[in-house]
This record gives structure tokens, sequence and C-alpha cells, in this order.
């Protein structure tokens, strides 16, 4: 299958990287230290969601941004050793112009920037938690990636492996591409399903890209 684009966004952990077990460490350290209940804590969907939205879910708002800034603190000193490129990751990326991609996060900027760094990937466009008010499943991320870029958002490809990802894809009106890193096919609702970025190659020609997906 092809698809021709102008651009091509990224969701970060769990698309082109893997922090996972870093992710599980340090938020359950983080639940411990705020004295939060086990069932509690088990009932939050930590993937693919800002930090804040998962902190408001289960403290009171004064308590927010003093435990914001400790999940941040917890999960950078975390980074070292505990980020794994995710197959085709590199590749993919190494055939793009770096105009024609960028990485869309739930994370904040200092965290996503010190997971890519680790792995080794120099976006040239970031769109943290930062930068947004709203964050996935609502399109704003992705459609202030595609501003950012250039492009009209009906001209860009997201890849996710999260719901939630998938789900501010389809809002932003962007053709979407799951990846099955995280979650089982019959839990994404997407455009083309595949299980990784070694799926997907891509060149960049005139001004477009045109993108290959196997299988």
């Amino acid at each position: 299958m092809k698809i021709h684009a102008d651009a091509l966004l990224f969701d970060n952990d769990g698309t082109l990287i893997s922090s996972l077990d870093s992710v599980h460490r340090c938020w359950t350290r983080w639940a411990r230290e705020y004295r939060i209940a086990p069932e509690d804590f088990a009932r939050v969907e930590l993937h693919g969601r800002p930090a804040a939205e998962i902190a408001a879910d289960l403290l009171p708002a004064g308590e927010v941004p003093g435990a914001l800034a400790r999940i941040e603190q917890l999960e950078v000193e975390d980074v070292a050793g505990g980020v794994t490129l995710l197959p085709g990751t590199r590749a993919l990326l190494e055939s793009l112009p770096p105009e024609r991609w960028a990485v869309v996060t739930s994370a904040t900027r200092r965290l996503a920037e010190a997971r890519l760094g680790e792995a080794g990937i120099r976006p040239k466009k970031l769109i943290a938690a930062d930068d947004i008010t709203r964050g996935k499943p609502d399109p704003e991320p992705f459609l202030l990636a595609a501003r950012r870029l250039g492009v009209d958002p009906a001209r860009c490809v997201v890849f996710e492996d999260a719901p939630a990802g998938l789900a501010a894809g389809r809002a932003a009106g962007m053709t979407n591409v799951a990846l099955t890193t995280t979650h089982p096919a019959a839990e994404l609702l997407a455009d083309v399903v595949v299980p990784d970025l070694s799926a997907v190659s891509a060149q960049a020609t005139d001004g477009t890209v045109e993108i290959t997906l196997a299988g």
C-alpha cells in the first residue's frame, strides 16, 4: 500500500522508542510517594496521556504542580539506559527530509528531548505537552505540528501506538497508521495497522513523500 503525504507526524514512546519499563518504574514510585491507593492507580491509563492529566485524575488540585515536577524529575533521571529504539525507526527517519516530519508527544519537552537524545533522535520540530492546552485525544497537538511544518492537516500521516493518539489524529482529519507495539490491533482504530516502523518505508520526491506500507 502506498500513501502520498506532505508530512509524517510521529508519536514518541511506543512508536519511535520504548521507555515503557522506565515509565512503569517511575510512576509506581511516584504513586507510592504520594500515597495513592493501588486500586486508584491501577484504573488510570498512563500511556499516551500528558502527566498533568494523570496527576489531576489522582490528586487534589493543590498538589498537582509539585507532583508534576516530581514525576518529571524521576523520569528524566531514569532516562539513561531506559530507552530502546524500536524496529525501523532509524532507517525511516534517516530517509526523510527534516522539514517533512515532526515528533508529537504527550511528554514534557524536557523529558521528550532527554529520551529522544538518548536514542540519538533530534527532530527539527517537536510538539510536547508544554506547547498545548489540550492533550491527545484532542487534535490540538497534531494540528499544531501541521501548522509549524506549514502543511495542510489533510496531507499529514500520523503514526501512533495508543488509542488516544489515534483518536487525536482522526479528529485532526489526518491519515492514521497504527503500530501494534503496545496494544493489540483490535483496540486500534486506524486507516492502516502495521507491527512497527520496520513495515514502513518512505521516499521524498518533489516536495512530497511517498510512504510504502508492507503487509
